[in-house]
């Protein structure tokens, strides 16, 4: 009789085994910032001392490289599109300043409007623990735009397009000079703007956050870094490693890329030691091409056109996927289908096993989602993407329309104005 009984508990264990539900992965998210093309080892045929990125390399390797990863051209529309899981002309084309609003519209602000649901809070839903360090760029126009107004249970950052690195005034307001844009969570980050170099605050917030989780419980991280953006500054023994780059805005930039990269080496080490490697996705896309304007210091090479522009420079960026999650399959291959920044949403609803349907924005008569599920495709399930097509969005501070091209299939049509790359608004017309 005992071992009969014994029998029966081990045939429930071996059923609910196969029937539970699949583990939710942990999920880093990753998102440079005016990241060139061939800033990266893995874009360069022949190596290049100018180039030093052996962690990202051997993430890509590991990984799968998107070789048709689409993004806005600037900044604010991009980090939109990805926590909305809309197409940027669905959510914000507009890279304007925070203060600009629409009275007459309860969802009249500049950014995300307040009425839609981003990705923390669908997945706050699924039970994970949410945080979100470095640049937010997503509006903050009202608190229900910030960090947490939308869902993190921690942030670390800057509310604007960009800071200087080593004091956070980002510009000054008229009553009271010198703006400091750094903050904690729901206040000023008071004591801590002003000490260390700004990505090593945020790296070090980053690996709390991993330190103090607990690992029972899936985690969500986005982790947006302040490099490679302006102001180009840099730590004095990084710029040293590239002295041999005669061009200052070339050599910081350069050295900017390699310190983010050991930032990455270590917090890819820290989840590792933390037992969460092995269950994590992480997901890596530049905002938009490297600048090649006077100043920028980014390289896009062979691909025409950069940040500013709608040419493949400015919109076809670096991105892979890599963790223990993903299949081993599928590590160290390339897939070329079309993925666009706004399609993780859906990817990571699926993943978390929760609805991506956007309710609350449907009841606000604001535009459904338009991210598709990427997993099967990534994940080697399907040979082709779902996505066929990619909008392009305008320039909204200087249009009245959201389209400027559209790439379908194997052609890519664009109109209109799309190059300001001098810095004087000079444009080529097609």
């Amino acid at each position: 009789m005992a071992t009969k009984s014994i029998s029966v508990y081990v045939l429930l264990f071996i059923v609910q085994t196969i029937f539970a539900a699949p583990q939710k992965p942990h999920i880093f998210m990753l998102l440079v910032d005016d990241w060139g093309w061939a800033n990266v080892g893995w874009h360069r045929e022949t190596p290049t001392k100018e180039v030093v990125t052996p962690n990202f390399d051997r993430l890509v390797k590991e990984g799968v490289e998107l070789d048709q990863h689409y993004v806005h051209k600037v900044c604010s529309p991009t980090r939109s599109s990805l926590l909305s899981g809309r197409l940027p002309i669905h959510v914000n084309i507009d890279n304007g300043d925070a203060t600009m609003h629409n009275s007459s519209d309860p969802n009249g602000y500049q950014g995300i409007p307040p009425g839609m649901t981003v990705i923390a809070e669908k997945l706050k839903m699924a039970g994970y623990a949410a945080h979100q360090v470095g640049k937010w760029d997503a509006g903050f126009g009202t608190a229900m735009q910030t960090p947490k107004g939308r869902g993190f249970d921690s942030s670390f950052g800057y509310f604007h397009h960009a800071n200087d690195f080593y004091t956070e005034k980002a510009g000054s307001c008229k009553d009271y000079g010198p703006v400091t844009d750094l903050w904690d969570f729901d206040r000023p980050a008071k004591g801590v703007n002003g000490t260390l170099y700004e990505e090593h605050l945020f790296a070090e917030h980053v690996m709390q956050v991993i330190e103090q989780h607990n690992v029972s419980q899936p985690l969500f991280l986005y982790y947006a870094p302040h490099i490679a953006h302006t102001p180009l500054q840099v730590p004095p023994d990084y710029e040293k490693k590239f002295d041999f780059i005669d061009d200052e805005t070339r050599r910081i930039y350069h050295a900017m890329v390699n310190y983010l990269d050991d930032v990455i080496g270590n917090v890819t080490t820290m989840l590792q030691k933390k037992g969460m490697w092995e269950t994590t996705l992480m997901v890596t896309s530049a905002d938009n091409g490297g600048p090649e304007y006077p100043g920028g210091g980014a390289n896009n090479y062979p691909l025409h056109g950069g940040k500013t522009s709608s040419w493949q420079g400015g919109v076809r960026v670096n991105a892979f996927v890599s963790g223990g999650f993903l299949p081993e399959a599928m590590r160290g291959t390339k897939v070329d289908g079309y993925v666009a920044v706004c399609d993780w949403y859906a990817t990571f609803c699926g993943l978390a096993g929760v609805d991506a349907t956007d309710s609350k924005a449907a009841a606000a008569h604001l535009p459904p989602i338009d991210g598709m599920d990427m997993w099967p495709f990534v994940s080697g399930q399907n040979k082709t993407s779902p996505r066929t097509e990619v909008p392009l969005g305008s320039d909204g501070n200087n249009h009245t329309h959201g389209v400027e091209g559209l790439i379908s299939g194997d052609y890519k049509f664009c109109m209109d104005r799309l190059l300001r790359m001098d810095g004087r608004g000079l444009s080529t017309r097609i």
